[in-house]
C-alpha cells in the first residue's frame, strides 16, 4: 500500500470515529433539550400556574394596601411591582400571551453579508443537480439568518460553504484526502459547539431544578406534588388575608 493510501485509510478511520463521537454527543444534547422542554411544560402546568395565581393574590393585596394608603409612595411602588410580577408569572406559565418581540433590525452589514453569500452560493451557479440541491439547502439557511438579522450566522455559513467537503469533486486519492480533512475539521468544530451548547443548557436555573427533581423522584420523593401543596396553602392564606382586609375597610 502506497504512503498516500495509508494516510487516506488513517484519515477516513479518524473521520468515522469522530462521526460516531459527534453523533453520540448530538443525541445527548437533543435528548437533554427534549427533557428540559417536557419538564418545563410539566412544571408550568403544576407549580408554575399556581405560582402565577399566588402572585395574582399578592398583587390584589398590594393594590388594596395602595388604596388604603394613597399618599404612601413605598406602598404604591410595591403595588406596581406586585402587578408586574403577577403579569410576568402569568406569561411564563402560559396563562397570558407574551408581547411579541420587536422585529430584528437588518443592518447594512447584514445586507452586505447576504450579498456576498448570494454571489458565492446561489443555486444558479451549480453545474449539477446534486450541487444545485446543496446550494438550495444552504441558501435557505442564509435566508433564515437574514430574516433574523443575524449577520454572524450568515458569515459562518459563508465560511462553511467554502470548507464544505461535498464541494470536492472526484474520487481519486487526493480528492478523498481533502474531503476527509475537511470533514474532520467540520466534525471537530461541531464537537466544540456541542460542548458549548451543553454547558449553556446546564447553567440555566431550569436545568438545576430538573436535576434536583429527577434525583428526588428517583429516591421515591414527590417534590412537585409537595410544592403544589405548599403553594395551595399559601394561596389559601392570601385569600383569607384579603378577606380580612376587605372586612376591616367595610367596618
Amino acid at each position: 500500500m502506497l504512503p498516500e493510501e495509508q494516510e487516506l485509510v488513517r484519515l477516513e478511520a479518524e473521520q468515522a470515529e469522530l462521526e460516531e463521537q459527534v453523533t453520540t454527543a448530538e443525541l445527548a444534547l437533543e435528548t437533554l433539550k427534549v427533557e428540559l422542554v417536557q419538564f418545563q411544560y410539566r412544571y408550568y402546568q403544576g407549580p408554575g400556574r399556581l405560582y402565577a395565581e399566588l402572585d395574582s393574590w399578592d398583587a390584589r393585596i398590594a393594590m388594596n394596601e395602595a388604596g388604603m394608603h394613597p399618599n404612601d409612595v413605598d406602598v404604591q411602588l410595591r403595588a406596581v411591582a406586585a402587578e408586574e410580577q403577577a403579569k410576568c408569572s402569568a406569561e411564563e406559565a402560559g396563562i397570558i400571551k407574551k408581547s411579541p418581540p420587536p422585529p430584528p433590525e437588518i443592518t447594512q452589514e447584514a445586507k452586505q453579508a447576504f450579498r456576498r453569500a448570494a454571489k458565492l452560493m446561489h443555486p444558479d451557479r451549480a453545474t449539477s443537480d446534486e450541487e444545485r440541491k446543496r446550494r438550495n439547502e444552504i441558501m435557505a439557511k442564509v435566508n433564515i439568518a437574514y430574516e433574523n438579522g443575524d449577520q454572524d450566522a450568515i458569515e459562518k455559513l459563508i465560511i462553511e460553504f467554502g470548507q464544505d467537503p461535498e464541494a470536492i469533486q472526484g474520487d481519486d486519492i487526493g480528492s478523498r484526502m481533502i474531503k476527509a480533512l475537511r470533514r474532520i475539521a467540520q466534525l471537530r468544530g461541531r464537537s466544540v459547539e456541542i460542548e458549548k451548547e451543553l454547558a449553556e443548557a446546564q447553567k440555566h436555573e431550569l436545568f438545576e431544578l430538573f436535576v434536583t427533581v429527577k434525583e428526588s423522584e428517583a429516591m421515591g420523593s414527590d417534590p412537585i406534588g409537595d410544592l403544589i401543596q405548599e403553594i395551595l396553602k399559601q394561596i389559601s392564606e392570601r385569600k383569607i388575608q384579603l378577606e380580612l382586609m376587605n372586612e376591616s375597610v367595610t367596618y
